[in-house]
């Protein structure tokens, strides 16, 4: 499965998001590398679910459109007799 690369900048964002949701929401102080075992395991384990979701909300945006993009071309055709 295609999984987005992260920039090395982002990635340690992240990790520090989740450094920072530790100690305000668990009161509790974990280390870069707790956080990056965090992080990993958000990435590989939970995050095709939310990928795949996109891909579906995706999907059914492009279905849409292109119904009324069919729409709009049979709209556009002549009427060859009445």
């Amino acid at each position: 499965m295609f999984m987005p690369r992260l920039s090395l900048e982002k990635k340690r964002k992240m990790i520090k998001e989740i450094q920072v949701f530790f100690l305000k929401e668990r009161g509790e102080e974990i280390g870069e590398l707790a956080a990056e075992i965090c992080f990993e395991f958000i990435k590989d384990r939970l995050g095709p679910v939310f990928y795949n979701e996109g891909i579906r909300d995706a999907r059914e945006v492009a279905n849409e459109r292109m119904q009324m993009l069919e729409e709009d071309l049979y709209s556009l055709e002549r009427k060859l007799f009445n």
